[in-house]
């Protein structure tokens, strides 16, 4: 009798135990389940993070591509800058030292003129003369040409007025009628106005 009232006891105990196997079997499951979806977040929030570092690099490059473009763009108007500063020094580096001979140059016009007036001096203004040429000849070959002014339009880029004449004609109205200094450039340059007296 006793075996006859163990035995339901016994089911129920075998019962119990497979119900807590199943639970514990259940448990498992889910746990394996949720450590595969947790593996498989991870492994696409890996995917993302390399995605996100791959365009942050990709926004870098093209940064740094830009600055690079621009710096080199900077320091080729730089050189190309400093190259053409240094032709221009090149070119006109002697303007101080001409600009310093203009009057020299003016005191031979004046003796010209004079010795002009007299038959006496007509081999020394030869002489004069032959000097001149030469010395206007090897300042040429520098860069340094007169400004002419003769019958010329009045121009400021060229010439600086210090006397205005009534025009003897109407032909006449805005030209040069005298020249009082010549003026020079050097190699195109404006080293010094001719001072004219201009018909008005």
């Amino acid at each position: 009798m006793t075996k006859e009232m163990n035995q339901p006891q016994n089911e129920e105990i075998l019962k119990n135990e497979e119900i807590i196997d199943e639970m514990g079997q259940n448990e498992e499951n889910q746990a394996e389940e949720t450590t595969q979806e947790e593996t498989e977040n991870q492994e696409l929030t890996a995917e993302e993070q390399l995605a996100n570092m791959l365009a942050e690099a990709q926004q870098m490059v093209e940064e740094q591509k830009d600055k690079y473009l621009r710096l080199s763009a900077e320091f080729d108007n730089y050189r190309k800058r400093t190259l053409k500063e240094k032709a221009e020094l090149i070119k006109n580096g002697g303007e101080k030292t001409l600009t310093a001979i203009l009057p020299v140059l003016d005191d031979f016009e004046r003796a010209l003129k004079n010795m002009e007036a007299s038959e006496e001096t007509r081999a020394m203004k030869e002489g004069v003369e032959l000097i001149f040429s030469k010395f206007q000849k090897i300042l040429g070959q520098e860069g340094l040409q007169k400004i002419e002014t003769e019958g010329k339009e009045f121009d400021t880029d060229f010439h600086e007025a210090i006397a205005l004449i009534p025009a003897p004609s109407e032909d006449l109205k805005g030209k040069i009628l005298d020249c009082v200094q010549t003026g020079y450039m050097l190699n195109e340059k404006v080293i010094r106005h001719a001072k004219v007296a201009v018909a008005q």
